[in-house]
């Protein structure tokens, strides 16, 4: 008996790690992919413990920490004074067992590739339209017909909009973001995040040498400048080092920048007949915790585990346990991550001394509490597998 065929809507990182997810469990699996290559969008990406153990569970957990740089939280002022460092006792890796690790995106959909055959990827193939009760998928290749429909089609997902037309859908932030990856840099450069006036800017060291820096401040929506490193230098150029030399080593086609946007208020579920969201197109939010791509894998593998090929008849059941499980999580970390970026976009003097001094008190009397915030986050673990 042929196997029961899933199609996956989008080539991310969410994507491809439900396609590898469910081909594991038995599905025949076709990625629909609108793009005509694979050329990952974006620089440096961190994945925090959850997501490693994600990634353990698809089976190239220890394949990626192989080619990143452990990194261990640490805030500064501008001036360059540390706020908030960890701790040789309290680090992330002694409290989860795992660091948070940083490399480059290509890096990371090349695993997940290594995963998926070619041919179960369709290139220059765009979703046109999705049957939620029957999985006839509408393509400009041609129709599919499947039993299973993922719609991991990111931020602006066309199926989210399909399947809860009323939703309110996105809303937009409030700031806007660059991101950069610097060429090899002759000096150990120390991961840390800066907090200006409304402004971050932070610097994450990866395994070849080069350094990721990305940077946030309140904008119009929209609004761009025509050279984005100058803008970059305008803002942060009189911050502390290395941020200005890793500014004046930058190229200005190197800087890519994004407003951001979230889902501020749930979706009621992530299914509607056959079809489920995941990843971005499901729960988008402000990337303030660093949780984006650690959320859509965490997606992929309870999907792959709850969705089991053999009882296409449970499928129903299948998903709205999906749902259950995904929902409200998701629902949690969106709003945390949001209320961790209400601290960075302060303005007013009173209240970046007064964080800033707590931040500091924290350091050096209670150096595990924030630690011990991040429990309900990092602390996740995959479902125990039945396969």
């Amino acid at each position: 008996m042929a196997a029961a065929r899933a199609v996956v809507i989008g080539a991310g990182i969410g994507g491809l790690a439900a396609a590898a997810g469910l081909r594991a469990a038995g599905w025949d699996v076709t990625v629909c992919e609108r793009a005509a290559a694979l050329e990952p969008v974006g620089a440096g990406l961190a994945l925090a413990p959850n997501g490693l153990r994600a990634l353990d569970a698809l089976g190239i957990g220890d394949a990626v920490r192989a080619h990143a740089v452990p990194q261990e939280m640490g805030i500064r002022s501008p001036g360059g004074r540390w706020l908030l460092r960890s701790s040789t006792e309290q680090t992330v890796r002694t409290r989860f067992g795992d660091p948070i690790i940083l490399l480059p995106r290509a890096q990371l959909v090349d695993a997940l590739l290594s995963l998926v055959p070619d041919q179960a990827i369709a290139l220059s193939t765009e979703v046109t339209s999705v049957a939620f009760d029957t999985a006839r998928v509408a393509t400009t290749a041609g129709d599919l017909d499947a039993g299973l429909v993922v719609a991991a089609d990111g931020i602006g997902s066309a199926a989210r909009a399909a399947m809860f037309p009323d939703h309110p859908g996105l809303r937009y932030a409030g700031f806007t973001t660059w991101r950069l990856l610097t060429g090899p840099v002759a000096d150990a450069v120390q991961m840390a995040e800066t907090w200006g006036r409304g402004t971050v800017f932070g610097v994450m060291p990866l395994a070849d040498g080069r350094v990721y820096c990305y940077a946030a401040a309140p904008a119009a929506p929209g609004a761009h400048s025509d050279d984005e490193l100058a803008e970059l230098v305008r803002r942060f150029g009189g911050w502390h080092e290395p941020i200005p030399s890793l500014l004046a080593g930058a190229t200005s086609s190197a800087v890519l920048r994004h407003d951001v946007a979230e889902l501020a208020r749930p979706l009621p579920s992530f299914h509607r007949g056959r079809v489920v969201l995941l990843g971005d197109a499901a729960h988008p939010m402000t990337p303030n915790l660093g949780q984006g791509a650690c959320q859509a894998l965490e997606d992929a593998v309870v999907l792959s585990e709850l969705a089991d090929a053999a009882d296409g008849e449970a499928l129903p059941s299948a998903l709205a346990s999906y749902t259950a499980a995904r929902l409200p999580r998701t629902t949690d970390v969106v709003r945390w991550s949001r209320r961790a970026g209400r601290m960075t976009t302060w303005t007013s003097r009173p209240a970046i001394a007064a964080r800033d001094t707590t931040a500091w008190v924290l350091g050096k009397l209670a150096p595990g509490a924030l630690l011990r915030g991040l429990d309900p986050i990092y602390d996740w673990h995959p479902p125990e597998t039945g396969r």
